[in-house]
């Protein structure tokens, strides 16, 4: 019984979660030998402020980008 976990950032809409689990479950479906009734695919949303990468959370880099000037 596959059971897929993917984790994201908050900041996707439902349409968008939808069709990401939906193209999961028939990459699955196409490679894996099973059922469709056995995958179960999990989305986990983190939010902004809770995921950071070399110690800079995501709103801090969303908001470093929103005052940079344009080129």
């Amino acid at each position: 019984m596959p059971q897929i976990a993917i984790t994201l950032a908050e900041g996707r809409t439902p349409a968008q979660i939808r069709e990401l689990i939906h193209e999961v479950h028939e990459a699955v479906l196409r490679t894996v030998n099973t059922r469709p009734e056995y995958i179960r695919v999990v989305v986990h949303e983190v939010p902004r402020t809770h995921w950071a990468t070399g110690d800079v959370t995501l709103t801090e880099m969303d908001a470093a980008s929103a005052t940079k000037e344009p080129s």
